[in-house]
């Protein structure tokens, strides 16, 4: 109980300062000018041994100080101003909330979760829809269209002979004109073959007549 120490006569005062290492807490009284240490007391679990408040009070503490050679004194400890010791309790909570996560992270061992199998078991098989994987490679392999002419129409190539796909020679172009060999260009001047033949009796008279 806090009631029962002389509160008006404390024996020493000056600052509380929190510091830790690992996930041990140390709890300094340190003097108030210089920052020299006057005290310390190792926090490894809270609440605990190490520091436990009073029943009466919110303001006051039980700590239990530690030198170098490993002696131990529990001494008293209070703060003027409420929100202080507010404070120190808060302090001291996150330290210990933040080294639990930290061993519980520990604990978890990446290894030992489940595990994704994406091997095919025995007798295992799976379909492909490769349906337009084939119609693509139809039109890919397809011949290209012939270019249309004037009208829609495909050109093709005149037939041996200056025959049509019937067999018969093609009329002229006017009654009485000559007929073209094939290939023959169409200028205004046009060759004619055979000449015309002179009326005679003799179909070969002509041949017969005709020099070189």
């Amino acid at each position: 109980r806090a009631a029962e120490w002389q509160l008006d006569q404390p024996a020493w005062s000056g600052r509380l300062r929190i510091t830790a290492k690992g996930s041990t807490a140390f709890i300094k009284l340190e003097d108030r000018s210089s920052g020299e240490l006057f005290a310390q007391a190792p926090v490894e679990q809270f609440p605990g041994m190490a520091v436990e408040g009073v029943t009466d009070s919110s303001r006051y503490f039980v700590l239990r100080i530690e030198d170098e050679n490993g002696r131990r004194a529990f001494i008293g400890v209070g703060f003027v101003d409420r929100g202080d010791a507010f404070d120190f309790n808060v302090a001291l909570q996150d330290h210990f909330k933040w080294v639990r996560q930290q061993s519980e992270l520990a604990r978890q061992d990446p290894e030992q979760g489940p595990k994704l199998d994406l091997g095919f078991k025995e007798g295992q098989t799976i379909k492909l829809n490769i349906a337009n994987m084939k119609k693509k490679e139809g039109a890919t392999g397809s011949t290209r269209p012939r270019p249309a002419g004037p009208g829609g129409l495909s050109l093709l190539p005149p037939p041996p002979g200056g025959k049509s796909s019937s067999g018969e020679r093609p009329s002229n172009l006017s009654q009485g004109a000559p007929a073209r060999l094939p290939g023959t260009p169409i200028t205004d001047s046009v060759l004619s073959w055979p000449p015309p033949a002179a009326p005679a009796a003799d179909a070969w008279g002509d041949f017969a007549k005709a020099s070189g």
